[in-house]
């Protein structure tokens, strides 16, 4: 006899709570341990305050702008170069993490450190030698590591001699830094990501793919061939773990942007349609293994050849991951208009929902949007999911007493974890949550430090300045109550 599912009125037994970060964002040290410099290193710091557009992404650059910084670095900001110091300071913030109570904790392993160039045949033993350290750390506490392989960095090196994924020369090097890691970690490392919101690469071309895109002719073009480039690696990395570390789990990543019709014109639904179709089109390559049949038209209209070698598929199929992760901050609104394809590649959407509030950068702030995105994720993968980040960038202020009382990031997560609790009722398989940012750190796109997304502050300011030291916000006390109680204490 067949039985229904019992229904799941809370978090299941087991769930994984926590927060994430990214090498790049937190740990400095640019230059120690025998790094090499990556493409975050050259995310120079512009005010975005001073152009009037506090949502401005400084992380593009152009060969110019690379040449100009490797020869005068004296003369700009470069915030990732510094971080939050974790490098250094990774007992102390590891120790407030479990204070929390972090079942897991996200981070990414910088891919510089491991082969500072790329090109290496041996790793740097001294990078291995420092995530040891991290893990160790983290498993003192009982706090499961998941952790992304690329999170929006590379061996600069890589950009100049290849110009970044554009080239195929990049699945073998990064299948071999994949390889290294799942042999040197898989004992200690039970979840891993290979690429961080592999969908932004048609964004911002410099951050996903590490291309200049001033030397591309089409970036629509060299986007999805870089994309391709990726989905083959991520392939390959993913059957290198089935054989180095059967036991471990691997998934995907993408940054979840529901797109909702503008009106109820058909046209409007049909184009709220594509624009969830070019969302997914990468969860689809990597948890089906092929690529889906509506991509051939739009490839066609847009004049795309993705070029293959006559394994990818075989590969694609191959290496189908375990789980899939997302990243969601907002929902878009989707409209039939001539620029309708570029606007849905965009990770801030220029057409807003007049029926929600807007954080301070714009954001719309949506967390039904989380409970459709879960359940339409879920019904096309049947695939656990992972929400590897969600969180509130604010002005926080830190007063003369050292406290920081930020209600209204509190009431932004509650709703949030509502929204993923409603969607665990109705059936989907959620493994984890780990807030964007559980401590302040360096913003991706602006490179701000003033954009705060933690639980604990860092006393640092967006020109570097500050003593770096750490204070719980009243956030830091509520999450704690909120992972004690498995998600049933929310404070309200």
């Amino acid at each position: 006899m067949i039985y229904m599912k019992e229904l799941m009125k809370g978090f299941p037994e087991g769930f994984l709570w926590g927060g994430a970060t990214a090498a790049n964002q937190i740990e400095g040290a640019f230059d120690e341990g025998g790094k090499g410099l990556s493409t975050s290193d050259m995310a120079a710091f512009k005010d975005p305050y001073a152009t009037g557009k506090v949502d401005n992404f400084t992380f593009n650059v152009t060969s110019k702008e690379l040449k100009e910084y490797l020869a005068n670095p004296e003369k700009y900001k470069f915030p990732k170069r510094w971080g939050i110091d974790f490098y250094h300071r990774y007992k102390e913030d590891i120790a407030l993490f479990a204070e929390m109570g972090f079942k897991v904790f996200r981070l990414s392993i910088s891919w510089a450190r491991i082969f500072p160039t790329g090109l290496e045949d041996e790793p740097n033993e001294e990078g291995l030698a420092f995530y040891d350290k991290v893990f160790d750390e983290l498993a003192k506490y009982g706090i499961e590591p998941l952790v992304t392989m690329s999170h929006y960095e590379m061996p600069i090196t890589l950009v100049q001699k290849y110009n970044g994924w554009q080239s195929r020369e990049l699945i073998g090097l990064f299948e071999k830094y994949g390889r290294v890691l799942l042999n040197r970690y898989k004992d200690k490392v039970k979840y891993w990501i290979t690429f961080n919101e592999m969908n932004m690469s048609l964004h911002s071309i410099y951050t996903g793919a590490g291309i200049l895109g001033d030397l591309v002719e089409n970036k629509m073009q060299e986007g999805y061939q870089a994309v391709h480039h990726q989905f083959v690696a991520s392939a390959l990395v993913v059957k290198a773990a089935r054989e180095i570390a059967p036991n471990v789990r691997i998934g995907c990543m993408i940054n979840q942007i529901e797109s909702y019709a503008k009106t109820t014109k058909p046209e409007d639904q049909l184009q709220a349609l594509k624009a969830n179709q070019l969302n997914m089109f990468y969860p689809d390559v990597q948890a089906r293994g092929e690529y889906p049949s509506y991509m051939t038209r739009f490839f066609a209209d847009n004049n795309i050849n993705i070029k293959m070698d006559k394994d990818d598929e075989k590969i694609l199929a191959e290496g189908k991951v375990d789980f899939v992760s997302i990243s969601y901050y907002m929902s878009h609104v989707a409209e039939a208009r001539e620029d309708a394809t570029d606007v849905a590649c965009t990770f801030d959407s220029a057409i807003k929902n007049e029926h929600l509030e807007l954080t301070e950068w714009d954001w719309p702030i949506d967390p039904t949007g989380l409970r459709i995105s879960l359940l339409k994720l879920y019904d096309r993968y049947q695939l656990p999911l992972f929400v590897a980040e969600n969180g509130l960038g604010a002005k926080d202020v830190l007063t003369e007493d050292k406290k920081i009382h930020d209600l209204y990031r509190i009431d932004y997560i509650r709703k949030h974890i509502i929204a993923m609790k409603e969607a665990i009722k109705d059936g989907v398989e959620v493994m984890g949550y780990t807030t964007w940012g559980c401590i302040d750190l360096i913003s991706c796109g602006t490179s701000q430090m003033s954009k705060r997304y933690g639980f604990i502050y860092v006393d640092q300011d967006d020109e570097g300045n500050g003593s770096l030291e750490r204070y719980r916000k009243d956030s830091f006390y509520w999450y704690k109550e909120v992972i004690a109680s498995n998600g049933e204490n929310l404070g309200e």
